[in-house]
């Protein structure tokens, strides 16, 4: 029998719901962690494979490219294949392409390892998250999204430290070999435990007794939409945008195959991807929640690291302890969001949590040269209690009003709309970091000048320091100007990381009267999903 169907019948099946809820986040927390576990690993990848760092990205690139292509049809997959079906072998096949990856002899294969396990593994966040909807009562659905939202919010936090320290301890390949026992057990695990819905069984039984149609035209837009698309935000910065003739030409064919894309889905009668469950403004608005939640938590993640490593001097493990607190943090808050998700409004929930993540994001703002660990950390620790206050009540509110048999296709979209936002945060906040930079050395050059009296004895200091380690006058002189364009330019990157933490805290606040054009799920026994 499923175990949807009998969720919360008995404490028999609540104890197996809650039984599952781990084990299908632990599925979706492996395919997350391996988004950012690599990142850290690329010097070494590279040196011992012979590749420069710009090669190396592509072991980034590639995996994005296919798990963004992926994440839409997932539901569709799973409906025609069975979603156990689908779901066991995603895992099954993530463990497999893992094990390509640490092994891979050159960095060719590596690549396409790395694309195959995006391509495979991108399932697993959309059905794990389905599976949990389907799985529990409306009144423990913020509980079983609990689980989920610990999974696929933790691991972007704790990846770059875990990749840190499996690559300085043990060897960059257990990065990737390190999925392969654990696919194993957790592909054994979910065939004993899961079993699709009655709904699901029904609703496949009919599409193939219609006679399943392959939107072939729908996939092909999709793929060279999203699949460009990646291309773009994951590499933009680094070849100079537009100035790159590889990112125009893919930025044109991504907002041609997008467009074409949706046009074409909303035109046919069984699309791949059913996008008019947007015209549900509840899940409308929360996929684009959702897509800001990655926006700001994936740039955040980004930003907190690489700030501590080029400005206070940290290593990569030092960085990423100031964001494990967080994660951490997370693990604590989201079982007592999900509790509460039964008895609170979820929209004032979501309005807290974009408060406290927003002042958190305000306080950074504020962070200067001499910001010691604790400081930084605890903000992050702030923001992630907000964060947690986030992704449940979201979740939730998501699937009111929605036919329990587009759980496949909801899941999906909602997981497409935070990748994304994640990667376009990301981008965005890279790019933002250097323009901003410039800007701000530009306005503090303009006042280094002889004519300014602050400056004239600033150098004249800096040059009777030189002159009393040994320097001549002359040499000195140019010590003491190079010296202080080192200054100028610490303070211009301080300055511009600063403006993207406000930039994101004003977002999040901007954000909360949308909120209110939600309409409550509302506590107590009626689906959500009826």
């Amino acid at each position: 029998m499923s175990m949807s169907a009998t969720a919360g019948s008995s404490p028999a099946a609540r104890a197996a719901s809650l039984t599952l809820a781990p084990i299908v986040a632990l599925a979706a927390f492996m395919e997350v962690l391996d988004l950012s576990i690599a990142n850290v690993a690329l010097q070494h990848i590279a040196g011992e494979l012979g590749a420069s760092p710009d090669e190396a990205t592509w072991i980034l690139t590639s995996y994005l490219a296919t798990n963004a292509i992926v994440l839409p049809i997932s539901g569709w997959l799973a409906t025609v294949l069975g979603r156990k079906r689908y779901y066991i072998g995603c895992i099954a096949g993530f463990g497999a392409s893992s094990l390509l990856c640490g092994i891979a002899p050159t960095l060719a294969m590596l690549v396409a390892s790395r694309a195959l396990q995006g391509l495979i593994g991108g399932g697993l966040q959309p059905v794990s998250q389905a599976i949990l909807a389907d799985s529990f009562p409306p009144a423990q659905r913020g509980m079983a999204f609990a689980f989920y939202g610990m999974a696929v919010v933790v691991a972007p936090a704790v990846g770059p430290t875990i990749g840190g320290w499996i690559t300085d301890n043990i060897d960059w390949r257990w990065v990737f070999l390190i999925n392969v026992p654990i696919s194993i057990a957790l592909s054994l695990l979910v065939g004993r435990l899961i079993e699709d819905p009655p709904h699901l069984v029904a609703e496949r039984l009919r599409m193939r007794n219609g006679g399943v149609r392959v939107d072939y035209i729908g996939f092909a837009l999709l793929a060279l939409g999203f699949g460009c698309l990646q291309v773009v935000l994951d590499r933009g910065q680094q070849d100079d945008w537009f100035a790159s003739h590889l990112i125009s030409f893919m930025a044109l064919f991504s907002v041609a195959g997008l467009v074409s894309f949706v046009v074409w889905e909303l035109r046919i009668g069984h699309p791949i991807v059913d996008l008019r469950l947007l015209g549900n403004r509840n899940f409308a608005v929360a996929n684009t929640l959702m897509f800001m939640l990655g926006f700001v938590l994936l740039g955040s993640t980004a930003l907190l690291p690489q700030f501590t490593q080029e400005l206070l001097g940290y290593t990569a493990m030092e960085a990423g302890l100031v964001i494990s607190p967080g994660g951490f943090a997370l693990i604590l808050i989201m079982p007592l969001v999900g509790r509460l998700s039964g008895m609170v409004d979820a929209r004032l929930m979501i309005g807290f949590g974009l408060v406290v993540a927003a002042w958190a994001l305000y306080r950074m703002s504020s962070f200067d040269l001499d910001v010691d660990y604790w400081s930084i950390a605890d903000a992050r620790l702030i923001q992630s209690i907000g964060l947690g206050f986030l992704f449940i009540p979201i979740s939730t509110l998501a699937y009111v009003d929605l036919p329990p048999e587009k759980s496949n296709s909801a899941s999906a979209l909602i997981n497409v709309s935070r990748n994304i936002g994640g990667s376009v945060g990301i981008s965005f906040l890279t790019t933002m970091l250097q323009r901003s930079q410039q800007a701000h050395q530009t306005t503090l050059v303009a006042h280094v000048t002889p004519g300014n009296p602050a400056y004239r004895q600033m150098i004249a200091g800096l040059q009777q320091h030189f002159m009393a380690a040994g320097s001549s006058g002359p040499h000195a002189l140019q010590l003491a100007q190079a010296e202080i364009a080192n200054m100028i330019a610490r303070q211009a990157l301080v300055l511009s990381f600063l403006d993207n933490f406000l930039l994101l805290a004003v977002v999040f606040a901007a954000l909360v009267p949308f909120v209110f054009l939600m309409r409550s799920g509302g506590a107590g026994p009626r689906s959500p999903m009826h």
